[in-house]
């Protein structure tokens, strides 16, 4: 995470702050174009460790905003069972039956534009909702447990 923080510190960012070994980077910056920023960042983690990852841009009101829409909020007491989806845009195309045919009974999903808020409370491990949903959107996804995405809201109001 020291070197990711230093490629963020290369492109100009203040206050740069990793939480966590999943790539969790919470920053600010003058970002004029966000197409232009996400590809320097992928090019400069490609060139000092070999590989082009997908990145996602979440600002700080966005995830406020996703925070204070939880539809499960009594799954906050427990919030490694809650899980918040990041999707790049509203999915176009979404089959709701087929992404529900892959919940286990003891879980919920609820779609809500760029996220989806997955309750598992047998934990995310055994999800075949968290493994296939890429497929049924067709989009990637990246999901952060509850625990993480109020962390990451803490550090981002911090910044």
């Amino acid at each position: 995470m020291q070197g990711l923080s230093q490629i963020f510190k290369g492109l100009d960012c203040q206050s740069v702050k990793t939480y966590i070994q999943s790539g969790n980077i919470v920053f600010s910056a003058r970002i004029r174009s966000v197409g232009q920023f996400v590809d320097a960042i992928s090019r400069s983690i490609e060139k000092e460790y070999g590989f082009r990852p997908a990145i996602q841009l979440i600002t700080a009101e966005a995830l406020t905003s996703a925070i204070d829409s939880n539809p499960y909020p009594l799954a906050t007491s427990e919030p490694k069972s809650l899980h918040l989806f990041f999707l790049e845009s509203s999915p176009k195309k979404v089959d709701i039956s087929n992404a529900k045919q892959l919940l286990s009974e003891s879980e919920s999903c609820t779609f809500s534009g760029s996220h989806i808020y997955l309750h598992a409370p047998q934990g995310i491990a055994p999800s075949k909702f968290a493994k296939g949903i890429d497929r049924v959107i067709h989009m990637p996804t990246t999901a952060r447990n509850w625990r993480t995405v109020t962390k990451l809201a803490e550090l981002a109001s911090a910044t």
